[in-house]
């Protein structure tokens, strides 16, 4: 049986980066992670400004620089109800909205978790790739059973952190309950490659007939595209027949340059997620920690997911390497902020999602007055602005539901 300071359950972009946090600041720490190899899924690869400030804060900016973060500068919002010159004109510059970020850092999920988990073996810890009969057991005296090249093996630990996703094994193991909201709508995301007719320092999103669109550069000709829709057209945007009608979902006569897009050469899988908030209470246990989605996540309409987990991932490590306290009392200011936090992105893509996957007539009314209100009031927009600059820095005011309303009601 071995023993480290801390076992981190999940090896993508939370477990990596924390563990890469811990072993250079002289923890011993070991990363199971499940798959031996990691695959396209369509996961998040949007990181904000807040996010790349934390990025920063964690030692991991450089390294997804290095191979392959692309920043973008400037964003628009080509939607149905603006003629595509008055929308081009309204063009959001990306580079000065925060000063530790020069845009949104764009890269494919799974180089971002290659690239980190590289650099947490780097920085000494101990990585396991294929693991699998995952057991946890928490408490006084965590304990991980595992097995590993056909071998079971017994692990101890000061403390667990559980960083392996949306339905991770440690949260259900340590029953610990979600909160999950029903599902709003579903979301499906595509690489596509030889794009370059595309700007590549330009992300759009908006509403086009029964869809919402966004689109995410990621350089050298590669763009991530995604679209959310309504529940009833649950299976149109998944797998072949998917992937055709989300690329001729962009050939929209609102959006300018989306023929080119949907010209593109698919480069991945087309699959499709339940857009959802969930959220956890308390993201730990005695001698358990939880990070990233597996503490609760957000709705993905506003791409939050990895700024979070990135947060999370800060505050954790600044949690543990300031006292030899690992005790539930000592994680509850962490669970405190995140909390705060999830309402208020539960706040902004609550209204994303009304403001851009309605489709019912009484809704697209209201869909109207909000963006006539928007357009006349820039500072209206505030809600859609805190997805870049995070979520505690636009007023109080704009995350409840009174504003919220106002904003949509005649």
């Amino acid at each position: 049986m071995q023993t480290f300071d801390v076992i981190i359950v999940g090896g993508g972009v939370g477990g990596s980066t924390l563990a890469a946090n811990l072993a250079a600041a002289g923890l011993s720490v070991e990363v199971l992670e499940r798959e031996p190899v990691f695959l396209d899924r369509v996961r998040g690869e949007w990181i904000a400004h807040w996010g790349v400030a934390e990025a920063r804060q964690l030692g991991v900016y450089e390294p997804l620089l290095a191979s392959g973060g692309h920043h973008l500068r400037r964003s628009v919002i080509f939607d149905e109800l603006l003629a595509p010159a008055q929308a081009a004109a309204d063009v959001l510059a990306l580079d000065d909205l925060h000063p530790a970020a020069p845009g949104p850092l764009c890269m494919e999920h799974v180089a971002m978790q290659n690239t980190l988990l590289r650099h947490a073996r780097s920085c000494g810890a101990k990585v396991r790739r294929g693991v699998s009969a995952l057991k946890v057991e928490a408490g006084t005296s965590p304990t991980v059973h595992f097995m590993h090249d056909s071998v079971a093996f017994t692990h101890g630990c000061k403390l667990l952190i559980g960083a392996d996703g949306r339905s991770s094994s440690v949260r259900r193991q340590l029953g610990l309950a979600l909160d999950e909201q029903p599902v709003d709508h579903l979301i499906s995301g595509l690489l596509v490659s030889e794009a370059e007719a595309w700007p590549a320092d330009l992300q759009a999103f908006g509403k086009a007939g029964e869809v919402m669109y966004l689109i995410f550069p990621q350089g050298q000709g590669k763009v991530r595209l995604y679209v959310e829709y309504a529940l009833k057209d649950r299976g149109r945007y998944s797998g072949a027949q998917g992937t055709r009608n989300l690329l001729a979902a962009f050939n929209a006569d609102s959006l300018p340059g989306g023929e080119a897009l949907s010209a593109a050469t698919p480069s991945g899988p087309c699959k499709a997620y339940p857009s959802q908030h969930a959220r956890l209470e308390h993201p730990y246990a005695p001698g358990a920690v939880l990070v990233g989605d597996a503490a609760g996540y957000t709705d993905p309409i506003l791409g939050q997911g990895l700024s979070l987990t990135l947060r999370d991932v800060r505050m954790v490590r600044d949690i543990l390497l300031a006292s030899e306290d690992w005790s539930v009392s000592a994680f509850a200011p962490y669970g405190l902020a995140r909390a705060e936090a999830t309402r208020r992105i539960g706040q902004s893509t609550r209204f994303a999602a009304r403001l851009f996957t309605r489709f019912d007539a009484e809704d697209l009314a209201a869909r109207a007055r909000a963006m006539q209100r928007m357009a006349a009031q820039p500072e209206l927009k505030g809600l859609l602005a805190s997805a870049f600059v995070g979520p505690e820095v636009m007023p109080a005011e704009l995350f409840t539901d009174a504003f919220h309303e106002a904003l949509f009601a005649q």
